[in-house]
């Protein structure tokens, strides 16, 4: 999907409850990011206004092969495309970063998480908002979230310890049908506060929270080492000078 179609699902209906409903997740995991560098990446700006006031910068990337949008509209641009596997950014650059319509949308979604962790300060922490596998939202594909490879639990968390992090919180979203009728949009919250509690697999998104490992493993290899006996040092006598006889 493109920026055109991500804009127009945002302002929808249905994707304005959607976004809502995200929004309260991530809020969850970060009720603040006061003094802190923001970035992030995928089509993340309908999620992004939670920090842009209170952060210390607060910038959007975008894929190249997705296409860019002018964010925020009235404002000087915090948006801008770029390669998703080389970040014009330098080592340990920011504070946190938040993935949405991203992992599942990246032809190399190992590669863009080892970009991100070069970027991530080494006290950063990292959000992602992922197609649950489980969930109903992937079945269609009227929606954001029935595009890309959506993930498992045990998936994602085998990704992240591929790519050197650490998660260290799970919750879902969208726990609603994506449908647009007015009497389910009405009621997304309690669908939301329902799913929540009985721990219902099929939500529509997983919300995860990792933060990076500072100092990675290193794979150990063994290697065969064939032993060469050592020869000692042995002196030679050398030979006598033969005389000449009379």
């Amino acid at each position: 999907m493109d920026v055109i179609d991500l804009r127009n699902f945002y302002s929808q209906h249905l994707g304005i409850v959607a976004r809502r409903l995200i929004n309260r997740g991530i809020r969850s995991r970060w009720p603040s990011a006061k003094g802190q560098r923001v970035l992030g990446i995928g089509y993340p700006t309908p999620y992004l206004g939670l920090f842009r006031e209170d952060s210390e910068r607060c910038i959007a990337f975008m894929p190249a092969a997705q296409g860019v949008l002018k964010w925020p509209t009235a404002r000087p641009t915090l948006a801008s495309l770029v390669d998703e596997y080389a970040l014009p950014l330098p080592d340990a650059a920011v504070d946190r970063i938040l993935l949405v319509h991203a992992l599942e949308m990246s032809d190399d979604p190992a590669g863009l998480l080892r970009e991100v962790w070069r970027v991530m300060a080494p006290s950063g922490r990292m959000i992602m908002v992922i197609p649950n596998r489980r969930g109903v939202w992937t079945r269609t594909d009227s929606t954001p979230f029935g595009h890309g490879r959506p993930y498992s639990r045990s998936q994602i968390t085998e990704l992240l310890r591929q790519t050197w992090f650490t998660p260290t919180g799970w919750s879902e979203a969208l726990f609603m049908p994506p449908v647009s009728g007015g009497w389910l949009l009405r009621s997304a919250l309690a669908w939301e506060r329902v799913g929540a509690a009985l721990s219902l697999p099929f939500a529509g998104v997983l919300i995860i929270e990792a933060t990076k490992q500072v100092y990675r493993v290193i794979p150990a290899r063994r290697q065969r080492i064939r032993l060469i006996p050592r020869l000692e040092p042995v002196l030679v006598p050398s030979a006598p000078a033969s005389g000449r006889n009379g």
